[in-house]
């Protein structure tokens, strides 16, 4: 009999490439891998590694049995979310992978959470792009990510998408800045302009440079690459470059930069939560996501609107 524990340290070997890193990645030692795996070995009654130098690469036939597994860990998901739906317990650990904005409408989702549901324990981390690959990973059970209106993520099968909240990207000036004199934001006129956001290509500084592009028909000069927004703050305030930052951001709050919406159309980005479709059922994981969304109706919108 295959043991499904071992059958998750194949899977994550697959994925993460070196005995060290999941070792790392589950909190394990590597000894204690390289035994267990070993073990695996011995109950398949296969060679399922060879050697190549120090590295430990995967047979044809873990291969095989590294697609089997991904099944079977699903399904194991499957049914240990449907007895819980069965019992009807809101108890467990819920971890949660998030960007670092929508911790604002996480935080006092969870302070609900813990008065109403003592059993249930919420752990969170910040992922950059990474959310994704951590809940197809099982390295997180729900991620809180966000997309661009024309740039939409795609839709694994496995993952179960649910649109949170919408919400505008705004411009973002230092306050003696010449286009902060603007009722409107003029991204044409900021072809010159040095920007900060994001790493050119990726999440945030990808939307920075789509929307000059598709507004201002140029490629901005993206200077000072971070997706902090505190960061970012500080840059704009200090006259050392321009930004665009979400509505849940709340820029407009910061001395000595300026907030322009975009119209025209605007450039909108969207707020989603997603699981894996097996664990859809678990009671813990459908009221963590029930409170995000009824926080976002109770609350409405960010209270921002520039002038």
């Amino acid at each position: 009999m295959l043991d499904l524990q071992r059958l998750r340290l194949l899977t994550e070997l697959h994925r993460r490439g070196t005995v060290t890193a999941v070792g790392e990645a589950l909190s394990y030692s590597p000894s204690t891998v390289s035994h267990q795996l070993a073990a695996l070995q011995r109950e398949a009654g296969v060679p399922l590694f060879e050697r190549d130098g120090r590295v430990l690469r995967l047979t044809e036939a873990a291969h095989v049995l590294v697609r089997h597994a991904d099944v079977l860990l699903d399904r194991v998901e499957r049914a240990e979310a449907e007895m819980a739906a069965a019992a009807g317990a809101v108890t467990g650990v819920v971890r949660i992978s998030v960007f670092q904005t929508a911790t604002r409408l996480l935080a006092p989702v969870l302070a609900d959470l813990s008065a109403r549901h003592p059993g249930l324990r919420v752990e969170t981390r910040i992922e950059i792009d990474q959310a994704l690959g951590a809940l197809e990973r099982r390295d997180c059970d729900l991620a809180v990510v966000w997309e661009d209106e024309h740039a939409p993520r795609p839709r694994p099968a496995g993952l179960a998408f649910e649109v949170l909240h919408e919400e505008h990207m705004l411009l973002v000036l230092p306050a003696g800045h010449p286009a902060a004199a603007l009722p409107h934001a003029d991204i044409p006129a900021l072809e010159s302009a040095v920007w900060a956001g994001g790493p050119p290509g990726f999440g945030h500084g990808r939307t920075i440079q789509d929307t000059c592009r598709r507004y201002g028909g140029f490629t901005p000069d993206l200077r000072h690459h971070t997706a902090d927004e505190a960061a970012l703050l500080t840059l704009v305030a200090a006259g050392q470059a321009v930004t665009l930052l979400p509505e849940l951001a709340h820029p407009e709050r910061a001395p000595g930069v300026v907030v322009r919406r975009i119209t025209d159309p605007p450039v909108i980005r969207r707020v989603l939560t997603v699981t894996r479709r097996a664990s859809l059922s678990r009671p813990a994981l459908a009221t963590v996501r029930a409170e995000l969304a009824r926080a976002v109706r109770r609350d409405g919108a960010p209270d921002t609107d520039p002038p």
